[in-house]
């Protein structure tokens, strides 16, 4: 994510969190800009090692309050399949996650279809099934990585 997108992405969480009374503290943004600089989704454990070169000796409950937090704000997402955490790009609407996740790289790419999610919906509802937390991951290869295997 380049500086200038980055920026707008946290002025937005920022007012996010204002707007619900939500107070983004120095390691709850700490862990955010982690995981956006990351080029790849990261474990609570490589966020932990990542926080040690600016924070002394911070502590693994630090860190999963922090996520619980961002989690709970709308500002990152966990991927499950991974067991692991990206940062949302786009945290000013509440919204289900829809990611892209390349096997060969780790690249992750969030999409936000609203067909896809009705579609879901309302295959949940036909059967009863009721929904906690919405998250769709499709495992594959991304384009830069197909095209390398040309």
């Amino acid at each position: 994510m380049d500086k200038q997108k980055f920026a707008e992405v946290l002025r937005r969480a920022e007012q996010r969190c204002a707007e619900r009374g939500a107070k983004l503290t120095t390691q709850r943004r700490t862990v955010l800009e982690l995981l956006w600089a990351s080029d790849t989704p990261l474990s609570a454990y490589e966020l932990l090692d990542r926080m040690r070169a600016g924070i002394r000796n911070p502590a693994p409950p630090t860190v999963y309050r922090a996520l619980d937090f961002l989690l709970e704000q709308g500002l990152a997402h966990k991927l499950e399949s991974l067991h692991a955490f990206v940062g949302c790009t786009h945290p000013d609407h509440p919204h289900a996650g829809q990611f892209l996740i390349c096997a060969a790289c780790g690249d992750v790419a969030e999409l936000e279809n609203q067909a896809v999610m009705q579609s879901l919906r309302s295959a949940a509802m036909a059967i009863g099934f009721e929904t906690r937390r919405p998250v769709v991951e499709l495992l594959g290869t991304c384009a830069q990585c197909a095209r390398k295997q040309l």
